[in-house]
């Protein structure tokens, strides 16, 4: 299996392209200030990825700025630290200032002459306007838990992805699933029969950070450290 052999690569945006992490970590800190007891920086992501994962599940048609809102009411309560619902629209309103990862512009570009990208998010459109902006580039399409109703890993968001992607010419089998997290991704790309590519960012650090532990470990077809490192699998296979 070669990286040539796909017409589309469908990204995860959040941990992949965006470091979302680093903008929770970051968003949380008027929080994260308060608490008496020191949290490190993974105590602060499990947290958050325990809470948001369980508010998507409860409620999946609540839009993600909804999402984070709530999350971070959730943690005030369980850090024991007072908390507005301001403060929690602010923390939910933080995906605007979410950086993206130094070398996704670049990738981008890049990939764009070779491939179409598609985004499957679990993010709501509205939030999504401010990263593509920080990516600079035109998806040639995007398909977000808002537009679903549903969010990953639940099989109905890659369902629809794969649906309406065949509208557009692209067959299941010319698909790669470009993604960080083996929770909401690389576990229903396996079981959606969807080849997959891992962009292992955290490959330096210990856990699962924003995402969930999958439990079993998802099966992949690549693994790269970065998307740059994607890029230059694909020249080299361009050369073979």
């Amino acid at each position: 299996m070669k990286l040539t052999d796909f017409k589309a690569l469908t990204f995860d945006v959040y941990g992949t392209l965006i470091d979302w992490e680093t903008g929770m970590v970051n968003g949380l800190k008027p929080l994260t200030d308060k608490v008496e007891s020191k949290l490190s920086r993974n105590d602060i992501l499990e947290a958050h990825a325990h809470h948001e994962s369980s508010t998507q599940r409860q409620t999946p048609t609540k839009i993600y700025s909804q999402i984070l809102a709530v999350v971070y009411k959730r943690l005030a309560e369980e850090w024991s630290v007072e908390a507005s619902w301001k403060d929690c629209l602010t923390y939910g309103a933080s995906v605007e200032h979410w950086p993206a990862f130094d070398d996704s512009v670049e990738a981008l570009r890049y990939l764009k002459k070779h491939f179409k990208l598609v985004v499957l998010s679990n993010v709501d459109n509205a939030s999504f306007v401010h990263s593509n902006r920080k990516l600079q580039v035109a998806f040639d399409a995007t398909y977000t838990a808002g537009d679903i109703g549903s969010y990953k890993p639940d099989p109905r968001n890659f369902d629809y992805m794969i649906e309406n992607l065949a509208r557009l010419g692209i067959a299941r089998d010319q698909i790669l699933h470009t993604a960080e997290s083996m929770f909401h991704d690389h576990a229903p790309a396996n079981r959606s029969g969807l080849a997959n590519c891992w962009i292992y960012r955290r490959h330096a650090q210990e856990g699962f950070g924003a995402t969930m532990n999958p439990g079993d470990m998802p099966s992949y077809d690549m693994v790269f450290h970065s998307m740059a490192e994607l890029v230059e699998a694909h020249k080299a296979a361009l050369e073979v």
